[in-house]
This record gives structure tokens, sequence and C-alpha cells, in this order.
């Protein structure tokens, strides 16, 4: 009988899901305070930046990249709440209501596109001013022949 061992290795290379949460619910406070109008804008922009900046950076070091394609569904889990408390919080209950409803579902997609590009950037570069991986095969088949 011919017989061939396989041996797979695990390709994740470290869980990601609590620097995403708490990049998520940094980002939902920042969007809180930009819709809502509280405290300076730019302030609040400028720390998005910032908590994306640091996501992107360990997603690109952790080899993780493709991560920056959940991460704004994974924010916007967290947001559209905040956001929609935000917008009733600005504009009036009804219309707040109404303004609300308009943001968490087509403003949330140029907000999300945001999210990513600058996620995608950042762990793109990072990965890429890392270099290439120097790790062994991910799949090493042994034939029974020697071969």
């Amino acid at each position: 009988m011919d017989g061939v061992i396989l041996e797979v290795r695990k390709r994740s290379r470290g869980n990601v899901t609590a620097p995403m949460v708490l990049w998520s619910l940094a980002m939902a406070i920042v969007i809180f305070l930009l819709e809502a109008r509280v405290g300076s804008a730019t302030d609040a922009v400028w720390v998005g930046v910032a908590v994306s900046v640091m996501l992107g950076t360990y997603l690109g070091w952790r080899r993780r990249s493709a991560a920056v394609l959940v991460a704004p569904m994974v924010s916007w889990l967290f947001a559209w709440p905040l956001l929609w408390i935000a917008a009733m919080i600005h504009h009036g209950f009804f219309s707040g209501f109404f303004e609300g409803l308009f943001l968490i579902t087509i403003g949330w997609l140029a907000i999300g596109a945001v999210e990513l590009g600058v996620l995608a950037f950042v762990a793109f570069s990072v990965r890429a001013l890392r270099g290439a991986s120097r790790s062994q095969p991910d799949v090493v088949v042994f034939s029974p022949r020697g071969e």
C-alpha cells in the first residue's frame, strides 16, 4: 500500500479579536463625538486616525492584513447604536431618528470605506517594510519511498 503523510500547519499568526474590539470601541466613541458635536472635532478625528494607524500597524506586523476587511463591519456593530443616539442628541428625537437611520445605513458605506482605506494602507505598508516571512512551507509531504 502506498501511503503519504501530510502535515498541515496552522496558518493564523495570532488572535486579533481583542485589538479589533478595542479599536472598534474607540472608533464608536470617536464617531459619537463627531456626530453629537461634543468636544473638538479635530481632536476626535486625530484620535480616530491614531487608533486606526495603531491597529493597522498591529495587523501588518502580525501578518494578519486580511482582517482589515472584517474590521469595518466589527466597528459598525459597536458604532451603530451610538451613532443613532448621537444623531438624536444633535438633531432632536424625531428628526435625529431618521437622520441616524440614514447615517447607519447609507452613511456607513463612506465611514467603512475610510476605515478600510486607512487600515489597509497602514497594514500593507508595515507588512511590506517588515519583509518576507522566512518560515518553512505550510504543507510538508513525506513520501513512503523517501523522495
